[in-house]
């Protein structure tokens, strides 16, 4: 990994915009660097139970590591966007792209942009990259599931174990108010159905010939090592792999000046 670094002390400003939707209005949040290149912001999409807070102090980090814009939104029914008026069809995963993605690039009037995805939100930003394949200039994923592994699924029933226990569920409420027990839904009684088993990246990553990073933990308790050798395997460009010798979950978390000053030195020669 090269030494690129910016300067701890770049001053960013921030905005906060509210995007409609047919079912209703999305938050989303955007970290510019005052100093910024014309170079493609970064679009983060954020994980089954996540937030645009819950990235925390990550997108200010990465806005500072890469010198670029950083955009993060709630999806519809999480953080601070609308309640989500339905149930979330197995095709959910696909379905962001016009459900979410599409309103936000027409907004915010995109053009061009590097996709970054957590966890399930990773299989998101495959879906848009493929669905924009001149305009998404890079691709990267953290910790996401390539399909519905054994392993993930033993995750999630641990997971909902556990927010089955009093007062595990104002953990999400800090986060998501009143839609708490929704977006738990959303996730659990997703990912366990069987109409859901069939889940896979390896059509969308077919259709994607930008340069992707897959990062993942080696100790992910919600996906293996197949996912990120998948990912490069079934993407038609350059793919590189990180992989987090003792890692979790949340890498960006867990070593964040490790992962932005990666992804800064992945994005340095894109455009």
């Amino acid at each position: 990994m090269s030494d690129i670094a910016f300067p701890s002390s770049t001053e960013l400003t921030t905005s906060e915009i509210r995007v409609a939707t047919p079912d209703g209005a999305l938050y989303a949040k955007r970290w510019q660097p005052q100093q910024a290149s014309r170079r493609s912001a970064l679009v983060l999409m954020h994980d089954s139970l996540g937030s645009v807070a819950l990235w925390r102090e990550f997108p200010e980090l990465l806005a500072k590591a890469t010198g670029r814009a950083v955009i993060a939104y709630d999806r519809l029914g999480f953080g601070r966007s609308d309640a989500n008026p339905h149930r979330l069809a197995p095709s959910f995963v696909a379905d962001e792209v016009q459900a979410g993605f599409a309103p936000l690039h027409r907004a915010l009037e995109l053009d061009d942009f590097v996709m970054l995805g957590h966890s399930v939100g990773g299989g998101m930003a495959c879906m848009v990259a493929a669905a924009y394949p001149q305009q998404c200039k890079a691709l990267i994923t953290e910790s996401a599931q390539s399909f519905v592994e054994d392993r993930t699924l033993a995750g999630i029933r641990a997971a909902r174990d556990n927010f089955a226990q009093p007062g595990q569920l104002d953990r999400l409420s800090r986060y998501h108010g009143e839609k708490a027990a929704w977006v738990l839904s959303a996730w659990v009684d997703t990912w366990l159905t069987r109409a859901f088993a069939d889940y896979r990246l390896d059509a969308a990553l077919r259709q994607v010939h930008c340069p992707v990073l897959a990062i993942h933990g080696e100790l992910d308790e919600f996906g293996s090592l197949v996912h990120p050798e998948n990912i490069c395997n079934w993407s038609q460009g350059p793919c590189e792999t990180e992989i987090i010798a003792g890692g979790g979950h949340v890498p960006h978390r867990e070593l964040p000046e490790r992962i932005t000053g990666r992804i800064a030195a992945f994005l340095q020669p894109i455009d």
